[in-house]
């Protein structure tokens, strides 16, 4: 496995991949056991996924699939020799392993720095690319500038952070993609000019399944077909629009509700981390439910909270419950486990 001869890791050159190595273990654990892991004689690397939708399961990942991947993001975002970049999330993660083989693939002059919530805080340096999480933007906004093309995976992009870029020369992309994919196969734009709907990478082309999920054609990342639980309307061939989770599809009285799509409209009204879920309910089936990070509200306040649900949501999308709880569950790459904290709200409410 060799890398570009203009790659660059912390303003270093290297000439082989022994002298690499070498920096990285005085560098970073994480950075130096992947870099371990890529340049063995293995044709694969692997990974475990992330939990936030189930428990985390280990995959096995192609080294060649994982090279295909880095040269769809560089020819899709024009990121080739040269390219200044930033790798602030975590390299234990797809995301984080990805940004190293895109810098070492592509020849990128990467910099990493520590994955805290404001990463971009004490540097005086400019990059053409970069990848964040939500939490990361949310704390990063006075300091976006610095980005000319930032991407933004691991999590929901608010429609607070959709209002707050808006204005900025930024060009900020939401992504869609898992582990399984080698991170991102479709990205949308987030502002100047931004879409609904999420366009393919080079090489990926999609359709759904008989559930109206998502299934992805992209030879290149993977031998077979990956067929998600993603719910889906197709545009074309290349293109789609995210609706959410099949798992998290809620029949409630005979109507289907996407707690992701109410979400969108409740982050403007709520501050506290929040999401929907349902419990059963003899009447309806399964009544939809809001869970929110937080301690329990006063009564003027739930009264206040419960006004403000009806003036925004239409009726079969009003929760019929609230619960509070803190903290909420959590994988390692803080997403939020829905599942495991509605058990544990549900399991505390019956004793």
């Amino acid at each position: 496995m060799k890398f570009h001869p203009q790659f660059k890791l912390n303003s270093h050159q290297f000439k082989t991949a022994d002298e690499l190595i070498a920096f990285t273990k005085l560098m970073d654990d994480e950075v130096f056991h992947f870099l371990n892991d890529w340049f063995n004689k293995l044709p694969f690397i692997n990974l475990t996924t992330s939990g936030s939708t189930g428990y985390p399961k280990e995959i096995r990942l192609k080294k060649e699939h994982m090279i295909n991947s880095a040269k769809a993001t560089g020819e899709y975002f024009k990121l080739f020799e040269n390219t200044t970049a930033l790798l602030c999330m975590s390299p234990k993660y797809i995301a984080g392993k990805m940004m190293l083989v895109r810098a070492m693939v592509l020849g990128w002059d990467l910099d990493v720095v520590e994955p805290t919530s404001t990463p971009l805080k004490k540097l005086n340096k400019n990059y053409d690319f970069c990848a964040m999480v939500p939490m990361q933007v949310t704390s990063s906004l006075n300091e976006l500038h610095k980005i000319k093309t930032l991407i933004v995976g691991g999590g929901a992009v608010s429609n607070s952070i959709k209002r707050s870029v808006q204005n900025m020369k930024t060009a900020i992309f939401a992504t869609y993609g898992m582990t399984e994919t080698v991170t991102h196969i479709a990205v949308q734009k987030l502002n100047n000019i931004p879409t609904t709907y999420f366009s393919c990478l080079p090489n990926v082309k999609v359709s759904k399944d008989t559930r109206n999920c998502l299934v992805i054609d992209a030879p290149q990342i993977s031998d077979d077909r990956i067929i998600t639980n993603d719910i889906v309307e197709i545009i074309n061939e290349t293109s789609f629009i995210w609706l959410g989770r099949f798992d998290n599809v809620i029949n409630s009285g005979g109507v289907k509700l996407f707690p992701e799509q109410i979400e969108f409209c409740l982050t403007e009204i709520i501050e506290n981390r929040f999401f929907l879920a349902s419990e059963p309910d003899e009447l309806l089936g399964n009544k939809l439910i809001l869970v929110i990070e937080s301690l329990p509200y006063s009564e003027d306040n739930i009264k206040i909270l419960k006004k403000k649900l009806k003036s925004s949501l239409s009726t079969y999308e009003i929760p019929k419950s609230i619960y509070f709880t803190t903290p909420f569950v959590e994988t390692e790459t803080k997403k939020i486990q829905r599942q495991k904290t509605l058990d544990l709200i549900l399991n505390q409410s019956e004793n």
